[in-house]
């Protein structure tokens, strides 16, 4: 069955796309939840406006994707984790704890555009990839540093993640 693509969808096409499915795949999954079209003769007329259409706010959508990691490009933040003298954490940092930190900040970020391969489980500075979109990558620094008794950042730990 041949459907045009309303939507990016991961490991079959782009927007756009003339792609071939099985149709129950097109029926019970990719019609329902609009992501694609049966390509039919009635459609045709149809679908050539909605591919003008769909270019024409992926562009734009692409374009303010553009501005937002530019805002979001070098943006840092510290997280204050307990840590052993070694510099091992007691747990770990997620996706979800830089990301909670950053809206503090004032940067919103979707945790699963970070890129983290595993949990971060040591004091140190960490470059870490923010893929926006497919085509849109920018950078944020996190700073984990060692929490003194009280929970606050210790001098102790700013030295270490310096080192690390």
């Amino acid at each position: 069955m041949k459907l045009f693509l309303t939507k990016d969808v991961p490991n079959l096409g782009a927007l756009g796309d003339v792609v071939t499915v099985k149709p129950g795949y097109a029926r019970n999954f990719l019609i329902p939840r609009g992501m694609g079209v049966e390509l039919a003769r009635a459609n045709l007329q149809w679908i050539e406006g909605q591919k003008k259409r769909v270019e024409a706010q992926e562009a734009e959508r692409l374009a303010n994707l553009q501005t937002l990691a530019e805002s979001i490009n070098g943006a840092s933040c510290t997280l204050i984790a307990r840590a052993t003298e070694e510099g091992h954490l007691f747990g770990s940092v997620t996706a979800a704890n830089i990301c909670e930190q950053m809206a503090g900040e004032g940067v919103q970020i979707v945790p699963e555009t970070i890129e983290l391969e595993k949990p971060i489980k040591e004091l140190g500075i960490y470059n870490l990839n923010v893929h926006v979109h497919p085509e849109v990558e920018t950078t944020i620094k996190v700073w984990v540093v060692k929490a003194d008794e009280d929970g606050q950042a210790s001098d102790e730990g700013e030295e270490a993640s310096e080192e690390g």
